[in-house]
């Protein structure tokens, strides 16, 4: 097992391919997890780009989205474009983004 190794005086540790960061373990870097549990959010990520490692949170709560399907509706189409329109700018910033990640998973 590897000591515990700090990246910006925070602790993480790898443990049979999982990740442990600020308590919460993750299958691996850039692999979103739906996390119920949590009050508001309903996903995190642990991002990595480069040596730069962030937790991310993103996505509402029970929010009534969904990823592209057959048969969908226009109104859902015209709700996922609108999404990405809004967003453009952000999701452009990259994996280090809450944005990126939402659009990724739930749009």
């Amino acid at each position: 097992m590897k000591p515990p190794a700090s990246v910006g005086g925070i602790f993480f540790s790898e443990v049979n391919m999982a990740i442990t960061y600020r308590g919460e373990r993750f299958s691996g870097y850039n692999k979103p997890k739906r996390t119920s549990g949590h009050k508001t959010k309903s996903h995190a990520v642990l991002a990595k780009d480069g040596d730069k490692v962030k937790l991310i949170r993103f996505g509402q709560q029970g929010a009534d989205n969904k990823p592209p399907r057959k048969n969908e509706t226009q109104a859902d189409k015209a709700k996922r474009a609108a999404f990405k329109k809004r967003h453009a700018k952000n999701i452009a910033k990259g994996k280090m983004s809450a944005a990126f990640w939402s659009d990724k998973v739930k749009w």
